[in-house]
């Protein structure tokens, strides 16, 4: 009998949530097979078997808080997980109880065959079922959580919320729901409290004309699609922009250590992303040295990773300064809370189009506000201004990018 434990979480993590259990109590397991899945503020962790045998009992529950080294449960190893043949003696053409097998009708899914088994009682092809085990295997998890989802409808398309929708009410007459928060979302909440708690926090606002730099991203991005794999949004344009500013003004891009102010001679620029889990902000590396559509790449990647919870933890520490989107959720404005203990952060919003003064002349403009929140500590008013004015100097004239 051998006890599951909590493994090491990473840096500066003592503590998860049981986010689910992926093998129940009975079930048979290989070495390597995922157990269950442990939520942290940060990434998803995934805990394996480190023998074969059964899973005899599950000491804790999805939504339990546990510790580093807690027990998880148990495994009783023996020949039914050692050597899964052996309980096929007799048809020996028979799959493994825990080798994975192609679906019917769909070779390149791999299906375990108590997923498959799950499949044939519930009335579901196998290869209709996402699969979250390792490598993509359909589990007999991923089959019962198909089997009890109800069935998909026709709707209007919505923007991506931050936050997954509130649970249903238990019963027609409940006024009210009560969920516990998770791991992860009471991580974000001691975050920004303290964040707010802990900096002098002030936030300073301009408008860019975004007229040359949507001409120029819809000039090159069939071309940088084709060319190079990625779509060419405008968040990489200033991602570069901000890298740029920052070199102009490194106390934006510094950190306090006690009565010491710490420079940062790079940049490791934090993308903030919406998931259903929460918002998390992995961070591109060196992204002072990198080229705008290298820049657009490492972004695509990170927040595909985000969106999946495969986020490692060298994604999400490290990061010197931080941009989020709003926008992309409509927000035309706001006062968005620096990342502590960055010192700032920049809020990107909605291009509208907006009469504005050109020449003594009254156009009509694609405009966008955008808002840096700072630390007041380290940073003066005029510094924040002007890097804010940098930002808007090098997006409304793009060219600018290319002799820096």
């Amino acid at each position: 009998m051998s006890s599951i434990k909590v493994p090491p979480l990473g840096e500066s993590i003592v503590e998860a949530t049981v986010s689910r259990w992926l093998k129940k109590e009975g079930d048979v397991v290989a070495v390597g097979d995922s157990l269950v899945e442990l939520e942290t503020d940060k990434i998803i962790v995934e805990v394996p078997a480190l023998e074969a045998g059964t899973l005899t009992s599950r000491a804790k529950g999805e939504g339990d808080v546990v510790a580093v080294g807690d027990a998880l449960g148990e495994i009783a190893a023996g020949a039914a997980g050692a050597s899964p043949a052996a309980a096929n003696s007799g048809t020996p053409d028979a799959p493994k109880a825990d080798a994975p097998v192609a679906a019917s009708g769909a070779a390149e899914t791999k299906v375990s065959p108590a997923a498959a088994r799950a499949a044939a009682e519930s009335g579901l092809n196998p290869a209709d079922v996402p699969g979250t085990g390792r490598g993509g295997v359909v589990s007999k998890a991923d089959v019962m959580a198909a089997a009890s989802a109800p069935a998909a409808t026709p709707k209007a398309s919505t923007p991506q919320a931050f936050a997954a929708p509130l649970p249903a009410p238990a019963d027609a007459s409940s006024r009210e729901t009560r969920e516990k928060m998770s791991t992860r979302r009471k991580r974000i909440a001691e975050n920004l409290l303290h964040s707010q708690q802990a900096t002098a926090h002030l936030t300073t606002f301009n408008e860019i004309d975004m007229t040359a730099i949507s001409a120029l991203r819809e000039r090159l991005k069939d071309r940088v699609e084709k060319e190079q794999g990625v779509k060419l949004s405008f968040m990489p344009f200033f991602a570069k922009a901000a890298s740029l500013a920052l070199k102009a003004y490194p106390m934006v891009n510094a950190q306090i250590d006690g009565d010491t102010i710490v420079y940062k001679h790079y940049v490791n620029m934090g993308i903030a992303v919406a998931s259903d889990a929460g918002l998390v902000v992995p961070n591109v590396k060196d992204c002072d040295q990198k080229s705008v559509v290298q820049i657009g790449k490492d972004i695509s990647a990170v927040a595909k990773r985000a969106r999946d919870g495969k986020l490692s933890m060298d994604d999400l520490t490290g990061g010197t300064f931080t941009i989020t989107n709003g926008g992309v959720f409509g927000s035309l404005i706001s006062t968005p809370i620096i990342n502590y203990p960055q010192v700032g952060i920049l809020g990107l919003h909605k291009t509208q189009d907006r009469p504005v003064a050109i020449d003594g002349a009254v156009e009509i403009r694609p405009m966008m506000y955008v808002a840096l929140s700072y630390d007041h500590r380290i940073i003066d008013g005029q510094q924040a201004v002007l890097f804010l004015v940098r930002i808007k100097e090098l997006m409304e004239d793009p060219a600018a990018m290319l002799v820096y």
